[in-house]
């Protein structure tokens, strides 16, 4: 079905005329129509989110997956916008190690964690989703790095394009700055709508296709677009945590994830991205719930491996607990987690190594030396390198 999405209006910059594309306010006119196919496909999506959820409150200890499954999220939302980090790059970061990648690619990726985080925290506190935390969250995204000089916090006050030199040579140009506040405006109704009978997994799929085609800030429009899936699962209750890396899904097949954003805009094909977008919902929470389970393994077989070193095992226990809240690890974090003395930390990573676990010193240094537990990295890091 072909459906009117928007309309273009005449404008100029610097003298030069070009059209901007105005959406429609959301819900699509005419509605949508969810055929068998795309209906059992969106209940696919549902159980799949369900069986997610399930393993999340199952785990002995969920901040371990949560820890892992934000910062890949982080890394491949980013990696979608061009950055170069990978998850070493990033946990090295965190130990206040040099990356092995420009910092302003890092910091991005950091920044990603701490507006998503954020986000999280204010709407647990009961702070709505809204612009406004939107706003909050951009500021912290564009806090440092590449893009801090583009107004982060703040919507854009003056037009932004596509592709091309120059809005009358973009491939698409959003609304012009004096259309953003109604356009914000009607999608922020659409976000706590009630009465349109959309699914809330719908309308996160939907919401997301107008926040990019508004484009509202200067930068990082991408980023915060993808921010806004997780708020709103989590917000309806779909997702107990942001244990949901859809940016895999869209990182993986980039191409089709432009095509299907464009082709709502040119041809008010809805549907075709609900099918995309639900695919992509089976497809990674599937692979999210597989991770945990192998990390539940490989942690399990590692500590009956370690339970049988014999009167060390009781030291190198409490490292590979510290390990698995972090597969990177400095002798002095082993210290102030574990309460271990150097040497007892010494023996014990070489009990460690004498069991069959993979536990690697990765600088070569002999001093200021970090250790990685190679297998679990392995497992965090799968999909998550730079393209």
């Amino acid at each position: 079905m072909r459906r009117q999405t928007g309309r273009y209006v005449a404008s100029a910059l610097n003298g030069q005329a070009y059209r901007a594309f105005v959406p429609a306010p959301l819900p699509p006119d005419p509605p949508l129509q969810l055929d068998h196919a795309l209906a059992a496909l969106r209940d696919r999506a549902l159980v799949a989110l369900g069986e997610l959820k399930g393993i999340t409150r199952i785990l002995p200890d969920a901040r371990l997956f949560l820890y892992q499954y934000v910062r890949k999220e982080a890394l491949l939302s980013s990696q979608i916008e061009g950055t170069q980090s990978s998850l070493s790059d990033l946990l090295l970061f965190e130990l206040d190690q040099a990356p092995g990648v420009p910092l302003d690619d890092v910091r991005e990726v950091s920044n990603y964690i701490a507006a998503l985080e954020h986000g999280l925290q204010r709407m647990r506190q009961g702070f709505p989703l809204s612009l406004r935390l939107l706003r909050e969250m951009h500021a912290l995204l564009l806090r440092r790095g590449r893009g801090s000089g583009k107004a982060p916090g703040e919507f854009r006050r003056t037009p932004v394009w596509i592709g091309g030199p120059g809005p009358g040579q973009a491939q698409f140009v959003p609304p012009p700055t004096d259309r953003l506040a109604d356009c914000l405006a009607a999608l922020e109704r659409f976000l706590h709508a009630t009465g349109d009978g959309i699914s809330p997994l719908a309308r996160a799929a939907l919401a997301h296709v107008q926040f990019e085609t508004i484009h509202p800030f200067l930068d990082g429009n991408g980023r915060v677009g993808r921010l806004l899936i997780v708020l709103m699962l989590c917000d309806a209750g779909l997702l107990d945590e942001p244990s949901l890396y859809l940016s895999l899904f869209f990182k993986s097949r980039r191409d089709e994830y432009y095509q299907r954003l464009d082709a709502v805009r040119t041809q008010g094909d809805w549907e075709g991205w609900l099918q995309f977008f639900f695919e992509g919902v089976v497809a990674t929470s599937g692979q999210a719930v597989d991770t945990a389970q192998r990390l539940l393994r490989l942690f399990q077989d590692d500590r009956e491996r370690l339970r049988g070193t014999g009167r060390i095992a009781g030291t190198a226990l409490r490292l590979h607990e510290a390990f698995t809240r972090n597969p990177l690890r400095t002798t002095a974090l082993l210290v102030q987690e574990t309460g271990l003395s150097k040497p007892a930390i010494a023996r014990g990573l070489d009990a460690m190594a004498g069991s069959g676990m993979s536990i690697r010193e990765i600088t070569g240094k002999q001093r200021y030396r970090i250790f990685a537990y190679q297998p679990y990295l392995d497992i965090l890091s799968e999909g998550a390198q730079p393209l």
